[in-house]
């Protein structure tokens, strides 16, 4: 249990710290309201789980030793986190008319989260740090698997909620428009950060 707890210490605070996902999710929360969200939430939960999935299989070791294979999906992630953080930073507020605008599905947290590279950074730092079972690699992986799953549900939900949470003080029109763009811009540099590193 303890070799667990301090899997969760190191987890928590590494995966849950501001990056694409996170981020996104704050400010879908924001623009859109915490049920509204959902939808990407569940996207972003499952992506991330597959990214997971992807890191205990060892497939992510094989991507990495191919230097062209890591620019092109580097690339790919970025153009679509920028794409993303257009759409945040132009979302209507929550005291403007909707119109047309509509939160981003399921496919687009799936696919943000897959293409996410800190997503990759953090989860292979504490899934390759820690040991749960350290004399059977078959219990250790499904325990690793298991308590980083809850991780990736527990944080994600959290920021989701606290855009939400945040978007009762942003009914102002123009405090609400400064907050889209602030979220927006800081995803925009969280891709510069996982690209020039």
């Amino acid at each position: 249990m303890g070799d667990l707890i301090l899997l969760w210490a190191a987890a928590l605070p590494l995966m849950g710290s501001p990056g694409p996902a996170t981020l996104s999710l704050a400010a879908i929360g924001a623009s859109f309201g915490a049920r509204a969200g959902l939808p990407y939430l569940a996207g972003i939960i499952l992506g991330t789980t597959g990214a997971l999935l992807l890191i205990a299989a060892g497939v992510t070791g094989l991507i990495l030793a191919s230097p062209a294979a890591v620019t092109l999906i580097s690339l790919l992630a970025a153009a679509y986190i920028l794409y993303l953080a257009y759409k945040i930073a132009t979302a209507p507020v929550l005291g403007e008319p909707q119109g047309t605008a509509r939160p981003p599905a399921f496919f687009s947290g799936l696919l943000l989260a897959i293409a996410n590279p800190k997503a990759y950074v953090a989860i292979g730092a504490v899934y390759a740090g820690y040991r749960i079972y350290p004399h059977d690699l078959g219990q250790d992986t499904l325990a690793k698997v298991a308590a980083l799953t809850l991780v990736i549900i527990l944080v994600n939900s959290i920021w989701l909620l606290f855009g939400a949470l945040l978007a009762r003080y942003l009914r102002d029109p123009r405090i609400g428009r400064i907050v889209n763009i602030v979220f927006a811009l800081l995803l925009v540099i969280s891709v510069a950060f996982s690209v020039l590193s």
